[in-house]
């Protein structure tokens, strides 16, 4: 069976002088690309030199907003009248569509960051008001969402265009729901281990969580996560495995 993925960085988390992660590598090798909105991380000249940079090499730009959480970098749980959380998911929308159009280039995508796409893949209640948010702001954005998790069943009840995402480099629990970072092996950091791994599920259509249960998923799209020492390394070897394996490697 021919099988065709996207895969994905969470990208553009510097702020001003001070920079995360090799995002020029990373471009030559992922086909899709989650920029920070200043919220989380970045600011509007991080945010406009990687969308120059995602544009020219043909990967496909996405708005990537968070918890207006420099310090923690988005990935500690706040709470948040809906008000407040729909102003802060359409001022970032609204920032990157700018970015975009500044430099020439669509925004197609958006999906969340950090804390707050852990909650939102708990909370449909929440997730969905996410994403009817951002729709509002774009009815034609795609939602890119954690498979089999609030996030989907959010979004499937809106109807929406969306695409399923797995991590290579996260562990899961059996709900589908990430393996808590502060748990021993919630990160992998091998790279020849998780191109294997992401093989296996793609070849069942399905997430293997950690306990080895298989969860059958829509799977359109890869994330590596860009801020890890091993992050270009890691993309590589899961771009070659994948091909060798004869995966089709394009944007979604």
């Amino acid at each position: 069976m021919a099988i065709t993925v996207d895969l994905n960085s969470d990208m553009g988390e510097g702020f001003g002088p001070w920079r995360m992660g090799d995002d020029a590598a990373l471009l030559d090798t992922i086909t899709s690309a989650n920029i920070a909105c200043g919220s989380h991380a970045g600011d509007p000249d991080v945010m406009t030199a990687t969308m120059r940079m995602a544009h020219e090499k043909g990967v496909g730009i996405g708005a990537h907003p968070g918890f207006a959480d420099l310090l923690g970098f988005g990935r500690r749980r706040m709470s948040l009248g809906a008000e407040e959380l729909q102003s802060l998911i359409a001022y970032q929308l609204g920032a990157a569509k700018g970015i975009g159009a500044q430099v020439g280039a669509q925004v197609r995508h958006f999906k969340l960051h950090g804390a707050l796409s852990n909650m939102a893949s708990e909370d449909i209640a929440l997730a969905r008001l996410c994403y009817e948010t951002a729709l509002r702001v774009d009815p034609e954005i795609i939602l890119m969402v954690l498979c089999e998790t609030a996030q989907q069943k959010a979004v499937e009840d809106l109807g929406a265009n969306w695409v399923g995402e797995i991590f290579a480099d996260r562990a899961y629990e059996d709900d589908a729901t990430l393996v808590d970072r502060s748990r021993k092996g919630a990160v992998l950091h091998d790279a020849g281990m998780a191109a294997e791994r992401i093989l296996g599920m793609l070849r069942e259509g399905a997430i293997i969580s950690r306990s080895g249960k298989r969860i059958p998923a829509k799977i359109d799209t890869i994330c590596l996560h860009g801020d890890t020492p091993e992050a270009v390394e890691m993309a590589k070897a899961i771009r070659m495995r994948l091909e060798a394996a004869g995966v089709t490697l394009q944007t979604f």
